[in-house]
């Protein structure tokens, strides 16, 4: 009785012992729905996902636990509570009740987590720090099922065939039903055959007279490319422009049927579209020009050397300049060879990068180390991306006016034998290595 004073002073006190059993009753659950809303509130501002009205009440809950938290802390520091600290800690007692009792809790609205995580109270700010430490391995996985798969996001359209080349088949199905066969098209893997030289997954095919070739030491240089996304780096040209493809997949060909045309829809420069679309779709400014260049055949490398020049003088911040052709290889007996493989389950033309030297006959190319170092690096790629895409490398007496930057090649996308479908595959393939190539040159 004597003491009595000591044990039940105030009103004050009693509230602090009660104060203190409802802390420790509802730590660990105030600890768990703190580490959920931490994570909550790290997804919700990565994402465009609405937020219903009940995140908001959820987020009112959970603002009642930390002050009651507080109330402990603060309220209580000088043995004194505010009349508004009692009246929070009965409402918060009501809402804690029924959340202990309902249980669940749903994503923070970006409104209450504002309110909850920076709110300038300096114990929230260490418990949040507190469970960033004690929660990051619990949240591992979770996290890891929100990265972005950019594998995925890329290669999850890659294998489908465009619109208007399927109705393309369909067309030409119904028109060619009648054709007899004049020759055979034998379909060709190029692996190790032809090759030189052998690096890990890079083939080459040495054609020049005196120059030695190091794979692994040209790999090991970087590249001089600096890429600004917002403007033309790639120029994608032909410079035989009127090349084309079978339009049905079979085993031989009419000769009533030319590959030839000067549709774009189904010759080669639908091939560099395929290219420069893909390229476009990674965020990348690309420049495909369509210009007819091979109406005399002859004079095609002299008129799309005018039109890259013209080109260049208008962007000169273009460092990558393709010339997209597409091959001719006919044995003696007529048959026609169809480079192709099979990558995730579908049938693509195979791909075969031409890059040239100073020496012989070809003079003014003081740059072409550079060139034959772009080609292996993108060879490389291709090839690491998508397995069995590439046809060794062809290093010989060539200039094709690749003089003309120091990243201009020659590509081969597949045969006259192939189908524009098999090739349009290719093309995209190849956008995708480049623009993981160029990636790593990005600024």
């Amino acid at each position: 009785m004597g003491n009595s004073r000591n044990a039940c002073t105030s009103f004050p006190n009693q509230m602090n012992y009660c104060t203190c059993y409802v802390h420790i009753i509802l730590h660990a659950k105030l600890k768990y729905h703190l580490i959920k809303l931490q994570y909550y509130y790290k997804t919700v501002t990565k994402s465009n996902e609405n937020v219903t009205i009940c995140n908001y009440f959820i987020g009112i809950r959970c603002i009642y636990y930390i002050k009651l938290y507080n109330i402990r802390r603060i309220g209580m520091k000088n043995g004194k509570i505010k009349h508004t600290d009692i009246i929070t800690f009965i409402v918060s007692a009501v809402i804690i009740s029924s959340l202990v009792i309902g249980g669940g809790i749903g994503k923070l609205s970006l409104a209450m987590a504002s309110v909850v995580f920076y709110s300038g109270n300096s114990s929230n700010k260490n418990l949040t720090v507190i469970q960033e430490r004690e929660t990051e391995s619990q949240t591992e996985t979770e996290a890891k099922n929100h990265e972005p798969k950019k594998s995925v996001a890329v290669n999850a359209d890659i294998t489908e065939t465009p619109k208007d080349i399927k109705d393309l088949i369909k067309k030409y199905t119904k028109l060619f039903a009648d054709d007899k066969k004049d020759g055979g098209i034998k379909s060709v893997t190029y692996e190790k055959s032809g090759a030189t030289h052998i690096f890990e997954n890079v083939r080459v095919k040495n054609n020049t007279d005196s120059k030695p070739l190091d794979i692994e030491n040209i790999l090991s240089q970087k590249l001089d490319l600096s890429i600004d996304k917002s403007k033309p780096a790639v120029l994608i040209f032909h410079s035989h422009t009127s090349e084309g493809y079978e339009m049905i997949e079979r085993e031989w060909y009419a000769c009533d049927y030319t590959a030839r045309s000067n549709d774009e829809n189904r010759n080669i420069v639908r091939v560099g579209t395929e290219i420069a679309d893909y390229l476009t779709k990674l965020g990348y400014t690309v420049i495909h020009d369509k210009t007819i260049h091979d109406d005399n055949y002859s004079d095609s490398y002299s008129k799309s050397r005018e039109t890259v020049a013209k080109h260049l003088e208008e962007h000169p911040e273009i460092q990558i300049v393709l010339d997209i052709h597409r091959d001719a290889i006919t044995q003696d007996n007529g048959e026609k060879i169809k480079p192709v493989n099979t990558i995730d389950g579908k049938k693509a033309a195979q791909l075969m990068i031409i890059t040239g030297v100073e020496e012989g006959k070809v003079k003014d190319f003081p740059d072409w180390e550079y060139n034959l170092r772009f080609a292996l690096h993108l060879q490389k790629k291709c090839e690491t991306m998508f397995p069995g895409l590439m046809r060794p490398v062809l290093f010989s007496q060539r200039k094709y006016n690749m003089d003309m930057t120091r990243f201009s090649l020659l590509i081969e996308m597949g045969s006259e034998a192939n189908t524009l479908e098999e090739a349009c595959y290719s093309g995209r393939m190849l956008g995708a290595a480049l623009a993981s190539l160029m990636e790593d040159y990005t600024k």
